[in-house]
C-alpha cells in the first residue's frame, strides 16, 4: 500500500513512537499524532480529530489504557479519507471481559475500510517504561496470576508488525495474535530482569497480595475487584502459547526477553 499520509495515533507512546519512528526510517509520510505534538490530537476533544486526519488514508488506530475508541472519531477519519486502519488491541480480551477493546475490534470491522487487527501479549515493557517499573525499583511484583506463563512480547516487535500491516497489502481482515519467542512465568520474567539490572526483585502471584498493594496505593475497592476477577479468568486459562506471528509477518524473529532484559538495563531503566 502506498499512501499520502499515515496517521498515528499515541505517537508519544510505547508502540506509538516506535511505529512512527519506523515509518519514517522506511520513508513514508507520517502524521504523528498526540495531545502535545505538532499534530495535535485529543480523545476528549472532537475539534482536533478532523485537523488530525489531514490528508492521510493509512492509520494506527490505538487508545490510552481505559479509553474507549469512539465510533464518531472513526466515522470522521474514514469520511475524510483513511482507506486502511490498523488497531492495537490484546490478547485474552475476551477471557477478561475487556468490553472496551472488543467493541473497538467490532468497530474496526464495521468500518467499511481495510483492516487488520493486532492482539500482543504482555509488553515486555511494562517492566521498564509501564505500570512495573516502580514496583522492579522497590524489590516486588504482585500480580494475581500465580505460575501461569505469559508470551511476553517487545514493542519492538509488535511496531514491525503495525508498520508492515500499515504499509503492505495482504494483511486485510487478518487478526494476528503477536508473542515473544516462549511463555515465561512472571517469577520467570522478573528473576531475568533481576539478574540483568543486578537487583533483588521477587514475585508474588497472590490475589491477597494484590489486593494489598493496589490498597496502599489509595485505589478503590471496586476497581481492585474488578482486576481480581479479570485477573482470575486469565489464570483460569492456564499457560499462553506463543505464535509465529512476528516471524510470519516481518520475516525476522521475535526479540527473547532476556535479550530485552539486557537491553534495558544497559539504559539504566532499572538504576
Amino acid at each position: 500500500m502506498t499512501s499520502s499520509s499515515i496517521l498515528i495515533l499515541g505517537a508519544s507512546g510505547t508502540t506509538g513512537r516506535r511505529v512512527t519512528r519506523l515509518l519514517q526510517a522506511q520513508g513514508h509520510s507520517v502524521r504523528a499524532a498526540s495531545r502535545s505534538g505538532d499534530v495535535r490530537f485529543d480523545w476528549t476533544q472532537p475539534g482536533t480529530w478532523e485537523q488530525a486526519v489531514g490528508p492521510a488514508t493509512g492509520m494506527y488506530l490505538m487508545a490510552p489504557h481505559e479509553q474507549p475508541i469512539e465510533p464518531a472519531f472513526v466515522s470522521v477519519a474514514v469520511s475524510k479519507g483513511i482507506r486502511r486502519i490498523v488497531l492495537l488491541s490484546s490478547q485474552g480480551i475476551e477471557i477478561m471481559g475487556d468490553e472496551r477493546l472488543m467493541a473497538a475490534e467490532r468497530l474496526v470491522r464495521g468500518s467499511g475500510v481495510d483492516w487488520t487487527i493486532v492482539r500482543p501479549d504482555w509488553f515486555n515493557q511494562n517492566f521498564d517504561e509501564g505500570f512495573f517499573q516502580p514496583a522492579i525499583l522497590a524489590g516486588q511484583v504482585a500480580l494475581p496470576v500465580g505460575d501461569t506463563k505469559q508470551a511476553f512480547v517487545d514493542a519492538d516487535d509488535i511496531a514491525a508488525v503495525v508498520a508492515v500491516a500499515l504499509t503492505k497489502d495482504g494483511h486485510e481482515g487478518q487478526s494476528y495474535d503477536v508473542s515473544g519467542p516462549r511463555a515465561l512465568g512472571f517469577g520467570e520474567a522478573v528473576a531475568i530482569i533481576g539478574r540483568a539490572a543486578g537487583r533483588q526483585v521477587r514475585f508474588d502471584g497472590d490475589a491477597d497480595a494484590y489486593s494489598a498493594s493496589q490498597q496502599a496505593l489509595g485505589r478503590p475497592a471496586d476497581a481492585i475487584q474488578g482486576e481480581l476477577k479479570a485477573y482470575g479468568a486469565l489464570r483460569h486459562r492456564g499457560d499462553a502459547t506463543p505464535t509465529d506471528t512476528v516471524r510470519a509477518v516481518t520475516g525476522h524473529a521475535p526479540k527473547p526477553f532476556e535479550t530485552y532484559a539486557t537491553q534495558a538495563a544497559a539504559s539504566g531503566a532499572w538504576k
